[in-house]
């Protein structure tokens, strides 16, 4: 009887022992999805989040989630140059004023054949989140500076002075392209204010135009080490009846860099 019991336990225990490993095995994630799923937004040594790669690492932001600038909420569709399937979406696009929707319709209508960045002018404002060529933003602790810098075809860089001064009155300063901005950290997320920016740019591949009053409000945030969360906020009275927000994610591409291309090259 003891024995049949001892063969019974042995062979009820093999039981177990099987289902655990094919439990085990039917619930293990491939290595490569193991891995990217479980990256945590990285940090750095005092905690706070950075938004670049780490040190040795290769990697750079790039497609961004959505095509074109558009009022978080309306839903329309654009093709990857930010022209309208449907031009009767157009007004809905953004809250504007009469003049700058009647010139938003003559930009679509147009083809954006005169996008300034065809002509080799930097694709400024939030739409160089939207460059091709990818972005990094660099962190410089020592400083009090992040730097943007991008790819493309109209490669350039962008400062963001983290040392507590505040964003100029428009009418005070110079414009220019990428404006004068400030940021500071709210707990994980990178607020960012800027002003002084001139009219010589589209701040949206789809021609949504501004004036030199305009101010932007951006919020960046890494929710995960994939992941960079971008929240926008755009102010110009002379341009659109009220402030009026944006929001997409950008995804992070490992292993690779932006893009050494310049427009002229294409041209």
């Amino acid at each position: 009887m003891s024995r049949i019991a001892s063969n019974g336990s042995l062979a009820w225990c093999g039981a177990c022992l099987l289902v655990a490993v094919l439990t085990v095995a039917a619930c293990t994630t491939p290595p490569g999805e193991t891995e990217q799923a479980a990256r945590l937004t990285p940090r750095f040594d005092d905690g706070q989040v950075n938004l670049d790669r780490a040190p040795g690492e290769k990697g750079y932001w790039g497609p961004a989630s959505v095509s074109s600038l558009v009022e978080t909420g309306v839903d329309v569709e654009m093709d990857g140059q930010g022209l309208l399937a449907d031009m009767g979406d157009a007004s809905r696009v953004a809250p504007f004023q009469p003049w700058a929707l009647a010139l938003y319709e003559y930009r679509q209508n147009n083809g954006l054949q005169d996008d300034p960045v065809r002509f080799c002018i930097s694709p400024a404002g939030p739409r160089h989140l939207h460059t091709t060529g990818g972005f990094r933003i660099i962190q410089d602790r020592n400083f009090n500076r992040v730097y943007i810098v991008f790819g493309g075809g109209n490669r350039g860089w962008r400062v963001i002075y983290m040392d507590g001064r505040i964003p100029p009155d428009p009418e005070e300063v110079v414009g220019t392209y990428y404006g004068h901005s400030s940021g500071r950290w709210e707990d994980d997320v990178l607020v960012v204010e800027s002003s002084g920016f001139n009219a010589r740019f589209w701040f949206s591949n789809g021609g949504l135009p501004h004036t030199e009053a305009l101010r932007l409000t951006e919020r960046f945030s890494r929710p995960d080490f994939h992941t960079l969360k971008y929240e926008l906020t755009v102010d110009d009275p002379l341009t659109y009846t009220r402030p009026w927000n944006a929001e997409w994610t950008v995804g992070w591409v490992e292993g690779g860099e932006i893009e050494q291309r310049f427009c002229e090259d294409n041209r």
